[in-house]
């Protein structure tokens, strides 16, 4: 970190694979870090209080809402916005669900379905619906963000099942 007396610093943060230096306040959200100064506008500005979830970002694996969360704590973190997830299978499963009806909430879904991927790959109907309770979505009535996510565990476990079959 490198400060010049002033409010503002120049810190590095390590965002979808890559480290950017970036200039704050130490009061600056990672929202407004990511969408401002790194142009990712995956993160959406919404509630700006943690309610409803559409400013999701993963930080070391973990879904977090940007907006709570402050940028001076992210140096040596790992970041991970919807727009690091180019070709996941969820984004696919998202679409082929119609899980998405305007969009503005879809990418915190879809992180978050990410990181209980990782984190549950056989997860049961009570912990999807646990997971995804931190994002909020007005447009539908969530079965088909339910379909999509139960769609790829059960993808993610066939291949897992498919690829031990082999080795045994």
């Amino acid at each position: 970190m490198i400060s010049n007396n002033t409010s503002k610093s120049v810190i590095r943060l390590h965002v979808n694979g890559e480290s950017h230096d970036v200039i704050i306040r130490f009061a600056d959200t990672l929202l407004h870090t990511l969408r401002e100064q790194l142009g990712l506008t995956g993160a959406k500005r919404s509630c700006e209080n943690g309610d409803c979830g559409a400013c999701t970002v993963l930080i070391n694996g973990e879904p977090m809402h940007s907006c709570l969360s402050l940028t001076i704590e992210q140096i040596d973190q790992t970041i991970t916005t919807i727009e690091g997830l180019e070709d996941s299978s969820i984004k696919q499963a998202f679409v082929s669900h119609w899980a998405i009806q305007c969009g503005y909430c879809t990418p915190g879904f879809i992180l978050n379905c990410h990181a209980l991927k990782a984190r549950h790959p056989d997860a049961e109907e009570e912990v999807i619906e646990e997971w995804m309770q931190s994002n909020l979505c007005r447009c539908t009535g969530y079965q088909e963000i339910k379909e999509a996510v139960k769609a790829v565990l059960q993808e993610e476990n066939t291949l897992l099942n498919e690829t031990k079959n082999t080795l045994d």
